[in-house]
């Protein structure tokens, strides 16, 4: 399993609780898409994944810029992921990222709103904060290896399912 995560925000460690924890620890990759905010948060979340592939965000202190960068690409069952916090611009502009990188997905935060779009046929995904929503729901992301891709879903910390969706390369 696949689980992406955002927008943690925490001064003092990960700020996981219920499915999301579990989802992390169940997890064989994690992504997180910036704003850890501290390194006690970023330092937690290693401690928690398996493998953690992070970018920073623009909340995050100094001492965690310099230990992640601001883009990444990562593969994950043959699709393709570019990772960032945010891109001025929207959706054109994350679409215009990813399609330059060559990526099936786009995941990144800053919104603190998840949700799955579609933008022909390049998937942008933000899986929301589940620490911090700020008036959003909570949430993360979860992707299953699945026949032809991956099948996801969106997921509150209490474990709801608030959306479906496929990714496929």
């Amino acid at each position: 399993m696949l689980t992406i995560c955002s927008d943690t925000h925490s001064l003092d460690g990960h700020a996981l609780t219920g499915r999301t924890l579990e989802a992390v620890r169940e997890a064989d990759q994690v992504i997180h898409a910036g704003d850890f905010t501290s390194t006690s948060a970023l330092d937690a979340f290693q401690d928690e994944a398996k493998r953690l592939d992070a970018v920073h965000g623009n909340a995050d202190r100094m001492a965690v810029r310099d230990r992640l960068p601001t883009a990444r690409i990562v593969e994950y069952e043959g699709i393709r992921f570019a990772v960032t916090h945010r891109k001025r611009g929207g959706a054109t502009a994350l679409s215009l990222f990813g399609r330059q990188r060559e990526a099936d997905v786009v995941v990144s935060g800053h919104s603190h709103q998840p949700s799955v779009v579609d933008a022909d046929g390049l998937t942008l995904l933000n899986p929301g904060s589940h620490a911090d929503p700020r008036g959003n729901r909570p949430g993360h992301a979860e992707l299953e290896p699945a026949a032809g891709g991956l099948d996801g879903r969106l997921c509150q910390p209490d474990g709801t399912v608030f959306e479906e969706f496929r990714i496929e390369p």
